[in-house]
């Protein structure tokens, strides 16, 4: 990172995660680019911190306007060292019933917002010379899946840790380093004025449904967003970085219960993997239910 102020680019600045963040990072002495599909939210910032903070409009689907933020974040600061892609919302409903044009807007904010915003940054990493960061937001359902009525959401979530891991490999020359952030329940407003819950099918009451109530009760809305934020304003200044980073106890207990599930899996059905390669034993016997 250069001596003087770390600049950010946050994207979905107005509220929750990204507002948090913005917070932290000023609060930190940082420049932040905060981009909104409504700016003029972040007037009470403006007034607090003054030339500090550039509220940009931005809708992350939109090729041309990403690329014109970052460079106006660049006029205005002369880099960016953080990239932060924030922007995203869920609906709830079954696949089945969805919308599809729903479901390929979520997917078009969740993954190709991300995408969009990645890739314009690209150059201007480069061009800089020392690197930078870029910090994915996903979620804990982007690595252990299977919430009921999520199916957009969470395959975007998907996609963005795979894309990045592919970022990552082939940027590494770059200096550029990725984290890729996996919240579990916090106290924004995801799943309440951002979230639209469809009328649920009596068939699906009892997984989609049960869902939406728990979504709409809070229960799982345990993280201290500003806390979150504070945790990565201080971690992009770490030498050991890690790729990923859960937040919450619940999305740290789901996430090592899903790895070691994979492990015991994979080893129950390694000899029948191995058996597909040529001049391997084969056939082998299935593991049994019990195994």
């Amino acid at each position: 990172m250069s001596t003087q102020p770390d600049t950010w680019f946050i994207t979905g600045s107005s509220r929750g995660f990204g507002r948090s963040l913005a917070t932290a990072a000023l609060g930190a002495g940082a420049n932040v680019v905060a981009s909104a599909r409504r700016p003029e939210q972040l007037a009470d910032l403006v007034e607090k911190y003054g030339d500090r903070i550039l509220p940009v409009a931005l809708d992350v689907t939109d090729v041309t306007a990403a690329e014109a933020a970052l460079t106006a974040g660049v006029e205005k600061y002369g880099r960016i060292d953080v990239v932060v892609n924030n922007a995203g919302y869920a609906n709830l409903s079954p696949v089945e019933t969805t919308d599809e044009a729903d479901f390929r807007r979520q997917f078009d904010t969740n993954f190709w917002g991300v995408y969009n915003v990645s890739r314009a940054a690209l150059p201007l990493l480069k061009k800089q010379g020392s690197g930078g960061i870029v910090i994915q937001f996903s979620s804990v359902g982007g690595r252990v899946g299977h919430t009921p009525g999520l199916a957009s959401y969470q395959a975007a979530k998907f996609a963005v840790d795979g894309f990045t891991r592919v970022l990552a490999a082939e940027t590494a020359p770059f200096g550029i380093r990725y984290l890729v952030v996996e919240p579990g329940g916090f106290a924004t407003d995801w799943a309440g004025a951002s979230m639209q819950v469809d009328d649920v099918p009596e068939e699906y009451r009892e997984t989609v449904g049960a869902m939406g109530e728990l979504l709409r009760g809070g229960s799982s809305a345990q993280g201290d967003p500003d806390r979150a934020a504070d945790i990565l304003v201080r971690i992009v200044h770490a030498d050991n970085l890690p790729g990923h980073l859960l937040l919450g106890a619940g999305a740290a207990q789901m996430a090592l219960d899903y790895s070691r599930s994979q492990i015991t899996e994979a080893t129950a059905w390694q000899a029948v993997s191995a058996s597909a390669d040529s001049g391997a034993d084969y056939p082998v016997d299935l593991p049994s239910a019990a195994s």
